[in-house]
């Protein structure tokens, strides 16, 4: 019996030229898989780099000059100045991860409890340590027992932040339709006041306005007080850009956040102090108009 056999040489061929398609496809899925686990690590690295500026802020706060580091030499001379900004480094951080996991569609409970640890460590601790750094730089010669209420108010802060933090975990929901408010005071938002304050005194102490610049520092306890209880209130605080950026918005919208950002470029500090504080104190006039609001509706129709 006649048997049809192929030719050697064209079955090797054939078998072959099978085999590299097989084994391009296999590369290109393994490089897609590596690719997706680069776009997945990216958020957590945002994370840790938030994490990483907080500590960093912190370290840079308690330098002194002396130090035979050059580069610990260099930013010895505007140590708060700079720990404020690695506050401010630490929010844009903090803006990136969510923005990148939402870009990779890729947001998990392990992120969000990363990301709850980190704003910890930058906007719990980091803005309380570099308040009292500069209180005591600035006031040295105070009693103990001021000495002693400044550390309680930056320890209630940091427990507020920490509160704060725990019941957003908690009650935090995926997707940005859950994120147009906020139940309290963000923990971005009071360490954003914080640092913005610390700007100002700093560049108010470089221009000689002494008087001022001190009475910045005697404000910050009280601004540390008020934001820490305010991070635990349940007054409802709007997230700016999911509420009033997005989509199409008015013509004078759009002119006030053009006049906004021209501030930023001119007299960024003043402008950055006057906006998170202006943020922080939105909530509770919002609430106290509210509730005149009420009280003046029910009075009249009774």
């Amino acid at each position: 019996m006649n048997e049809y056999r192929p030719r050697r040489g064209t079955l090797g061929r054939r078998l072959s030229g099978e085999a590299r398609e097989r084994r391009r496809l296999r590369l290109r899925r393994h490089g897609r898989r590596a690719y997706i686990r680069s776009v997945y690590s990216l958020p957590s690295l945002a994370t840790l780099g938030n994490a990483v500026s907080g500590f960093a802020s912190m370290y840079v706060s308690t330098l002194d000059t002396g130090s035979r580091d050059p580069v610990a030499e260099y930013f010895a001379g505007r140590h708060f100045l700079v720990a404020a900004y690695l506050i401010f480094l630490s929010m844009v951080f903090d803006a990136l991860d969510g923005r990148l996991a939402r870009i990779a569609r890729h947001t998990t409970d392990f992120g969000g409890q990363l990301d709850s640890l980190a704003d910890a460590v930058s906007f719990g601790a980091a803005p309380a340590f570099l308040v009292l750094q500069l209180f005591h730089a600035n006031h040295n010669d105070f009693s103990p027992l001021l000495g002693r209420l400044v550390w309680a108010m930056g320890a209630l802060y940091v427990s507020c932040a920490l509160l704060r933090l725990a019941r957003f975990n908690v009650s935090n929901e995926h997707g940005e339709q859950h994120h147009f408010s906020f139940l309290g005071l963000p923990s971005p938002g009071a360490a954003g006041a914080v640092a913005a304050l610390v700007l100002m005194q700093q560049d108010l102490a470089e221009h000689g306005a002494t008087s001022v610049s001190d009475l910045c520092v005697w404000l910050l306890p009280l601004v540390v007080l008020g934001t820490g209880l305010l991070m635990v209130s349940a007054i409802r605080y709007p997230h700016l850009v999911n509420r009033y950026l997005r989509g199409k918005r008015s013509i004078r919208r759009l002119v006030a956040v053009l006049i906004a950002l021209l501030a930023l470029l001119v007299v960024h500090r003043y402008a950055l102090c006057i906006g998170t504080l202006g943020y922080a104190l939105w909530g509770v006039t919002s609430w106290l108009y509210v509730r005149v609001r009420y009280r003046g509706r029910r009075s009249g129709g009774s």
